[in-house]
This record gives structure tokens, sequence and C-alpha cells, in this order.
């Protein structure tokens, strides 16, 4: 019995029956003569092993994606036979000609570039390439950590500029307001009267406090 999402391709002593692929349905065959092949028409994973690679700025990175893929011709596809390092050379190739900035940034455009290349390869085997993912960028241990010392510095870095720019502002503030003061002897007496009630107001006791002329 084949079911509805697969297609039988049957063989008799060595060659493929005329009609091409079968079902689904039910076929019957001839015993010790005939050999069927179920061929699956879902779309199905294959895991491109991770592999080093050496991107064009020279750093070394560990890269494994995912391909999926389905079969569009039974017939053609059960006369070839699956070649992985097809997908792994690829990866290679087309990785190896970007930056490691590039590689972690612009995946996307990476996975499209593969995926279009593989389908193309693919093609004569009656494999349609859907989709191509590059699962993960592993950076070596040395190079990871300094990844993170140059953030910490970036962020130590910009944290001194923001606290530069806030006592900026405040001696700025500091300074127009001694101005102000200094221009206006009233303001200046009502500061000191500001800072007499907020001192007064902790006391419980009575404050005598001379009142500048």
């Amino acid at each position: 019995v084949v079911q509805e999402y697969e297609r039988a391709v049957i063989m008799r002593l060595g060659r493929i029956l005329p009609g091409g692929a079968k079902g689904p349905g039910l076929f019957f065959i001839l015993p010790c003569v005939d050999m069927i092949i179920k061929v699956d028409l879902r779309t199905v994973t294959f895991d491109v092993p991770p592999q080093e690679i050496l991107t064009r700025d020279s750093v070394t990175v560990s890269v494994d994606a995912v391909v999926y893929f389905r079969i569009f011709n039974p017939v053609i596809s059960v006369t070839n036979v699956e070649n992985s390092r097809v997908s792994t050379q690829l990866l290679a190739a087309t990785t190896g000609t970007k930056t490691l900035q590039e590689i972690l940034s612009d995946r996307e455009n990476i996975s499209h570039s593969m995926q279009t290349h593989l389908d193309e390869g693919t093609d004569p085997w009656g494999v349609k390439v859907e989709r191509v993912e590059i699962k993960d960028v592993r950076l070596p241990v040395s190079m990871q950590r300094s990844m993170a010392a140059e953030a910490e510095a970036a962020r130590e870095a910009r944290a001194k500029i923001i606290s530069a720019e806030g006592e900026q502002k405040a001696s700025r503030s500091l300074k127009e307001a001694a101005d102000i003061i200094n221009q206006s002897p009233i303001a200046l007496q009502l500061r000191y009267l500001q800072t007499l009630t907020s001192i007064s107001a902790e006391k419980n006791s009575t404050i005598v406090f001379p009142i500048p002329s």
C-alpha cells in the first residue's frame, strides 16, 4: 500500500517499469521479479555536519547548518545516491568568502545563497532544496574572551562619557546659578533665608542667625 504522501517506483529485473511512479493506492508486484521502492514526497531535513571554516579575515569558526528538501521526481531520485559532502563543501565555500562580522550578522543572505546553489546542483537528482538555515556559528574560546573584553571596555568608555557629560551639565548649571546670584542681591538674600529655614526645620531648639545687610 502506497500512502498519500508516497510514490512507488517499481523495478522489474533491474529496470524501472514504464509509466513512472505509482500511487497512492494498492499495487500488485511479481514476487522475486519486481522490487518496489517507496519514495517519501514530504519535506525532510538534512543536517550538515559541523565543520571548521576559515573566514576571509582569517578567523576560524565552527559552522553547522540544516537543509530542508523534498523529492519532486521519484523516478530520477531512486537512480541517484544522496551525497551529503556536496552540502558540506558548499557551506565551506560560501562562508569562506565572508568576514566574521558578515557571517554573524548576515546569516540570512548566506543561507539564501547556499539554497540557490544547492537547488541548482540537486535538480538533476529530482530533489528540490526549499530552505537552508545556518543553525550555529561557534567562535574559539580565545576569540569569545577577546570580544567580551572589548564589549566591556566599550561599556566602561560609554559610562565615563555619560558621567563626564553629567558633570559638565552640573558645572554649567552651578555657574549659571552663581552668575544670577551675583547679579541680584535679592536672590542672594532669598537663598540665604531658604538655607536658614531648612537648617532650623531639622532642630527643635531656637537658633539665632545674623542677617546680612
